[in-house]
């Protein structure tokens, strides 16, 4: 395991502040009890930061038909939705809730070339509410596998998520399980699938990335 790029200015700041805050606790609270209390406090912050922008090494659950979770969460929502960015037809939409506990990397589900990307500002709401795929900042990738195979991967910042990071360009071609982004501090990725997936994965369930198949290519 490792701790993700993203990850080094915010463990610097969160660094100089937990020291700066410990100084000051052992000079103006006299009271040990509250001051051990305190550092506690600081360490559980630390750790949290530290998990949080931690890279997992992963043995990737590679296959040619299989459509890998991008995200390590929860399934939250499974149904057939009108996708009106790029495909503009019927899709099946999965989308994975990433807790402020989870791993906020993302990686890409299949093998195949990027033929879309769209940044969008927009709106900080609830990750669950069903109008932050649309109404919130968002970025937006289509993966193509092959003509016929195309998925549109979109990652959404969340109410604590404030900044979307992306390396996805347009005719990349891309590998199963490799990284293309990450998502600071508690959002959702959504898949829009083909109609004619067989979906792998129901609501509630837990998954993660690089390993869940969330559905299979027909």
């Amino acid at each position: 395991m490792k701790l993700h790029k993203e990850g080094y200015s915010v463990m610097l700041v969160t660094l100089l502040v937990i020291a700066i805050l410990s100084i000051a606790t052992w000079f103006f609270i006299p009271w040990k009890t509250l001051q051990i209390l305190i550092y506690i406090g600081f360490f559980v912050e630390l750790i949290w930061t530290i998990s949080f922008f931690r890279v997992p090494d992963r043995t990737i659950n590679l296959n040619e038909n299989h459509v890998l979770s991008s995200a390590d969460g929860k399934i939250v929502a499974i149904e057939e939705v009108t996708e009106t960015e790029f495909f503009k037809d019927k899709r099946i939409m999965v989308s994975v809730f990433m807790s402020p506990f989870n791993i906020h990397v993302n990686w890409y589900p299949f093998n195949g070339k990027i033929i879309y990307t769209k940044y969008h500002p927009g709106k900080f709401l609830l990750a669950y509410n069903p109008k932050s795929s649309t109404d919130n900042e968002r970025n937006s990738i289509v993966l193509e596998k092959e003509p016929g195979k195309s998925v549109l991967i979109r990652q959404i910042a969340g109410l604590m998520a404030r900044r979307i990071v992306s390396m996805a360009k347009p005719d990349d071609k891309v590998n199963q399980g490799e990284e293309f982004g990450i998502i600071k501090f508690g959002s959702r990725v959504d898949l829009f699938l083909p109609t004619d997936v067989n979906v792998n994965v129901k609501i509630g369930e837990k998954v993660c990335a690089q390993k869940t198949v969330i559905a299979y290519f027909s």
